[in-house]
């Protein structure tokens, strides 16, 4: 398959080949919080907005992401918890932020115990990115 460079840039922001590999491994290994939440994100269901699911972007693969709101959604298990992966996660998003992008993270349970209440944090949070991204200051 043929990819045109320029949208690879800027969809993937450099993502190496193993990553995609990665990616690819993970979204046939899902978690069950992450199957509960595709099935809502998947077909534009949340609001006719397009998500990926296990999406490289440079060194990371994020749990799902929507590219017109340049978010990643992260999915937390209790491994985050743990002090030395909650100082990984912050500089994670220290990196996805030079490229533009916001992070916003549920945990398992969250998911899988009260799915509207995430989705619509999610929807708001989209909205929110998408008005933030079209604003004139934002352009300059």
């Amino acid at each position: 398959m043929r990819r045109n460079k320029t949208i690879d840039a800027e969809f993937f922001y450099g993502a190496t080949p193993e990553i995609f590999l990665r990616a690819a491994e993970l979204r046939r290994n899902m978690t069950l919080a992450e199957k509960i939440l595709w099935n809502e994100l998947s077909a534009k269901k949340l609001s006719g907005y397009t998500f990926r699911r296990q999406h490289p972007i440079n060194n990371f693969i994020a749990d799902f992401y929507c590219h017109k709101a340049r978010l990643v959604i992260e999915i937390d298990g209790s491994i985050h918890e743990v002090r030395d992966h909650k100082i990984y996660d912050e500089g994670r998003e220290d990196e996805l932020e030079k490229f533009g992008l916001a992070t916003i993270r549920f945990t398992n349970n969250q998911i899988m115990n009260n799915i509207e209440s995430v989705l619509s944090k999610l929807r708001s949070e989209c909205e929110e990115r998408i008005a933030f991204l079209n604003d004139d200051l934002y352009q300059k």
